[in-house]
């Protein structure tokens, strides 16, 4: 009888035990118990240009080198000019030059890789590189946002306002924006890397990309990606709605002001001026804004590279480009600039 009654307890506490699959305060448990068993992913590869013929990749490495090349060579003119010369001592080549010194940080984070990559067969990186690219890319592309908006609002104070332009655009002043720009991408970029990274990663560790693009690393995690896509889609719709917001405002004056001048001389370099910005702006925006704002669905393998490569390498090259050939002060200020060079190995050889 006793020995009844202990096996019937028995196999009332292994029923108590046991887990009721229907139980939905039970299913979160045994979908963190998966997680933590499952093998968590250590490296990453960057499939990039993977498939493509070998040849292909030659060509596409010949092609990224010069593009790389160009755009260190004519951003690094450009800091080198606006920090050397005095005739371009004003806010807009400040800002000018510390856009080009963000357009090299944002470049070499991920073209050398790219590069490697394109002629070597082994296209792992570990995780921890993943998460420090993926940092300095926020920081480096939110920064550049931002300092896209103290860039128009001193071409809205310079021509709005230009009798209190110098006491409005003070050097401290500048120096405070241009910090502020960092500061921002520097919190920023770490609340991004935070949604990024929240999900543990045990799934596919292939990466559809030539770096560690955020919405792509998402969509590896083994948890449900939505509330991290929401959160970036939010913070996406912070940092480049809200600037291009307070851009097409301050044109938007600019406009009327120009418009209200009799001079047609001043209309012209104004608006040369004015246009080299909102080119340069219109590039980076609408390149950032498929990649960030869009529907998950819309993303893919072709959709995603050209993008990036826009955003990436095409857009720190055209810069320097666009702001020099359309304004006749860079112009001028390389020409010294290269004069110089010559004259200096003339006098050398």
């Amino acid at each position: 009888m006793q020995v009844d009654m202990i096996l019937e307890k028995e196999l009332r506490l292994e029923k108590e035990l046991q887990l009721d699959p229907t139980d939905h305060q039970s299913t979160p448990r045994l979908q963190t118990a998966d997680l933590r068993n499952s093998s968590t992913v250590s490296e990453f590869i960057l499939v990039g240009f993977e498939q493509s013929l070998p040849s292909t990749r030659a060509l596409l490495f010949a092609l990224f080198l010069a593009l790389y090349s160009l755009a260190m060579a004519m951003n690094g003119l450009i800091i080198f000019i606006t920090w050397t010369d005095p005739r371009l001592n004003s806010p807009m080549y400040f800002f000018l030059g510390h856009l080009s010194f963000l357009d090299i940080c944002f470049i070499t984070t991920t073209i050398p890789q790219m590069l490697v990559h394109l002629v070597t067969k082994n296209h792992t990186v570990s995780f921890a590189s993943c998460v420090i690219q993926m940092y300095l890319v926020f920081l480096v592309g939110v920064a550049e946002c931002i300092l896209f908006d103290f860039m128009a609002y001193d071409r809205y104070v310079a021509i709005c306002h230009p009798l209190n332009y110098a006491q409005i655009m003070s050097p401290w002043v500048c120096v405070r924006l241009v910090c502020c720009s960092w500061i921002f991408g520097m919190t920023n970029g770490v609340f991004l890397e935070y949604i990024s990274f929240r999900n543990p990663f045990c799934k596919d560790n292939h990466i559809e990309n030539f770096y560690c693009e955020a919405p792509i690393v998402i969509a590896l995690s083994c948890g449900d990606p939505k509330l991290s896509m929401k959160l970036v889609f939010l913070d996406a719709i912070v940092v480049l709605l809200s600037p291009m917001v307070l851009i097409v405002t301050s044109y938007a004056r600019i406009l009327v002001s120009i418009l209200s001048r009799s001079s047609s001389s001043g209309k012209g370099k104004t608006f040369s001026t004015c246009a080299s910005h909102l080119t340069v702006v219109i590039f980076f925006y609408t390149s950032a804004m498929f990649s960030y704002i869009n529907p998950h669905s819309m993303h893919g393998p072709d959709k995603d590279k050209p993008f990036s490569l826009l955003y990436t390498i095409i857009i720190p090259m055209c810069n320097p480009i666009i702001y020099s050939f359309r304004n006749k002060e860079m112009k001028g200020a390389m020409g010294r600039a290269l004069g110089r060079g010559s004259l200096a190995q003339a006098e050398s050889v």
